[in-house]
């Protein structure tokens, strides 16, 4: 069973010394910078459903707040006490795009 917080930390070491040119270059499907827009629009997803309230669109403000993002979601879903489910998904989508970067 992959563990959130594990796969998060692994993430953002991968990306925390990361620029912009780093962030625009091509992945598997579009940039970097796309795949963990979408990672992080995920994880709001995520905790939104352990909150039980609405998703909101998590806007992008630069390449370079990615890796902020990313922790303050990732604080945020644990804080919530998330069902095991709902951490197995988060971590597979974590892992999902720690592979495809």
């Amino acid at each position: 069973m992959p563990d959130f917080a594990t796969s998060i930390e692994r993430l953002l070491t991968q990306v925390h010394h990361w620029d912009e040119p780093r962030w625009r270059a091509a992945a598997t499907t579009g940039t970097r910078s796309r795949l963990v827009q979408d990672l992080v629009q995920r994880l709001a997803d995520l905790s939104a459903e352990a909150e039980s309230r609405p998703t909101r669109r998590v806007g992008h403000i630069h390449d370079l707040v990615l890796r902020d993002q990313l922790r303050v979601l990732a604080d945020d879903l644990l804080a919530a006490a998330p069902s095991a489910d709902l951490l197995i998904r988060a971590a597979t989508a974590v892992d999902d795009t720690r592979r495809a970067l």
